[in-house]
Parts: structure tokens; C-alpha cells; sequence
């Protein structure tokens, strides 16, 4: 009898092991991913097409839109959740400029890389009625000081910066118009609310096919391949990275401190699902560079891009509120 209930007693913990072994293999239900921004911008929208991607590789994900304060509201809520890998967030150089600027208690420190998602050039675009290159923009700055209105999605990021450099070029200036997400600020754009917008051209790309805004300029060293006919700004002699170079890109963190053996298996699901033909087929026709940089990596190269944008944007925004 009592072999027996040692037995029957056995047999219920080997069960109660393996039902635990089996709850705390990562991932074990589905993981949150915080994107900052609304809906219908460009890091949900790729975002949202990685995610059947890597369903597919085990990783079974919810885009989670939580916009404000220029990305940091969400990204606050990655650095405090439980570092456990159920839940990751999208950086972006926009959320560092606000760490340049000390206007976000956010730091690097408190995110572990996982995975650079893309890079992203970014454009200035007007209404289809408006100037019809960059010359006739600044003219028309000039001729408007103070009052020609340009949209970014968020304030004190990257394309807060080029904006304000186009203005810069003009010698007067100008309305900037923050909004929590590009979505919006093409829209408003396309519908005659704001006077130009700097962005991204996945965030643009389908209201240019569609003729309701136009690109004149890209803020770059070299033209982009989906739009080979718009001029970059340096090839209209307006040097728009005076300060040093800066790069627009989005990624893939988790809260600091995360188990080396989650980490290991996101980075290889994310590399996995961005280095997928499908994901670079849509990254090639939105404009999007892709690229595989993962891990330590991706955390040097934050580091990096912080530290140029600690240089420009302080002296861009200096003295601004």
C-alpha cells in the first residue's frame, strides 16, 4: 500500500515538474510589443508585418499602440515592466533626441537590444499645390516669416531637427506643428491643414502615389532608390547635418535584465522574421533599409546615435524650451 502511494505520489510530481517545465519555456503565451506611436504610422505598420512573420518562428506577439510624449510614455512602460521578455518595445531615434534634451527621465541603460528593425531616410514633403522644389519653399519661408507651418510626428526628435534646419537654411522662422504620429500628420497635410511635413517615406508613400502630397527634398547624403527624382538637400547646397551626422531608425528593446536565454531566443526570432524575403520586399517598396544588427551590437550603436544626437540637438534646440 504504501509502495504504492509513494508511486501515485511520484507520478503527480514528475507531472507537476514537467506541467512547470513547460510554463516556463519562453515564450509560453504571447508577448506585448509597446509601440509609441498611433496607429497607421510607420513603425506599426512594420510592427504590424513582422508579426504573422514570427508567429511563424514561435513568437506570437500584440502590437500594443501607447503614443506620447515623442515615444517616451510607452518606452517608460517597457523600462518598468517585469523583465521577463513577455514584454519589448520600438525605439526610436526620436525617443533619444528627448533623452538629449533631459526631457524624458528615460535612459539607455534600462533596455536590453534585441534587434535593429529598420532605418529610415527621412523627406520634406508639401501640399501637391504647394512650392514646386526646395527653392520655391525657402522663397516662400522668406516671404512668410514666422508663419509657414511645418508637421512632425512628436517634438525635440530627429525630424523636429530637420525641420528646423530647413528654416535655418531660409534665415527666418517658422511654426512647427507636433502630432503623436506621422499617420495624422500626413493627413493633415494631404488635407491642407499644415503647410509641408518631415517624414518618412513609408509613412508618405501611398498619399504620393495617390498625388495628394509631394516630396522635394530628402535628408541625406544620396537619393533614395524608390524615389530616384527627389533631390537630396545637400544637392541644393543646404547643409542640413552642420552638427554631425544623424540617423532615424527604429528597434526592438526589452526592459534591462532580462535572462541571457530569452534574449537569445527574441534576437533570433526578430533576426529571423526581419531578415525574412517578405519583410525586404516591403522595406524596399516603402523606402525602409534593413539590415541585420542584433544584441550588443544594436546596444553600441544606440550609444552611438545617442551620443552624435547629444551634440546636434543640443545645438539645434538651444535655448528652446
Amino acid at each position: 500500500m504504501k509502495h504504492s502511494l509513494a508511486l501515485a505520489l511520484g507520478a503527480v510530481l514528475l507531472a507537476a515538474a514537467g506541467s512547470a517545465a513547460a510554463q516556463d519555456k519562453f515564450p509560453s503565451r504571447e508577448v506585448r510589443l509597446i509601440v509609441p506611436w498611433n496607429s497607421g504610422g510607420s513603425n506599426d505598420i512594420a510592427a504590424r508585418m513582422l508579426a504573422p512573420i514570427l508567429a511563424e518562428n514561435g513568437v506570437r506577439i500584440i502590437v500594443d499602440n501607447v503614443p506620447g510624449g515623442t515615444g517616451t510614455i510607452g518606452m517608460g512602460r517597457v523600462a518598468s515592466a517585469t523583465p521577463d521578455g513577455y514584454t519589448l518595445g520600438m525605439g526610436t531615434s526620436s525617443t533619444l533626441s528627448m533623452i538629449a534634451q533631459n526631457k524624458t527621465p528615460l535612459r539607455n541603460d534600462q533596455f536590453t537590444g534585441i534587434a535593429r528593425v529598420s532605418s529610415d531616410p527621412l523627406m520634406l514633403l508639401v501640399k501637391t499645390d504647394g512650392p514646386k522644389d526646395v527653392e520655391a519653399f525657402v522663397a516662400q519661408m522668406k516671404a512668410n516669416p514666422g508663419k509657414v507651418t511645418i508637421g512632425t510626428p512628436g517634438t525635440y526628435n530627429i525630424n523636429h531637427i530637420f525641420a528646423t534646419m530647413s528654416a535655418k537654411a531660409a534665415g527666418v522662422d517658422y511654426v512647427n506643428v507636433p502630432y503623436p504620429g506621422g499617420a495624422k500628420v500626413i493627413t493633415d497635410l494631404a488635407g491642407g491643414q499644415i503647410d509641408a511635413a518631415v517624414l518618412k517615406p513609408s509613412e508618405s508613400i501611398a498619399q504620393i502615389k495617390a498625388g495628394q502630397v509631394r516630396p522635394i527634398a530628402v535628408f541625406d547624403n544620396q537619393r533614395l532608390s524608390v524615389f530616384p527624382d527627389v533631390p537630396t538637400m545637400k544637392e541644393k547646397g543646404y547643409d542640413v547635418f552642420p552638427f554631425g551626422p544623424v540617423v532615424q531608425m527604429a528597434y526592438i528593446v526589452a526592459p534591462a535584465k532580462i535572462p541571457p536565454e530569452v534574449r537569445k531566443t527574441l534576437v533570433d526570432a526578430f533576426r529571423k522574421a526581419i531578415q525574412d524575403p517578405r519583410f525586404k520586399t516591403f522595406a524596399a517598396e516603402n523606402g525602409v533599409l534593413v539590415d541585420d544588427l542584433t544584441g550588443d551590437a544594436l546596444d553600441q550603436e544606440v550609444n552611438a546615435v545617442q551620443k552624435s544626437l547629444n551634440a546636434v540637438a543640443s545645438q539645434v534646440f538651444k535655448g528652446a524650451d
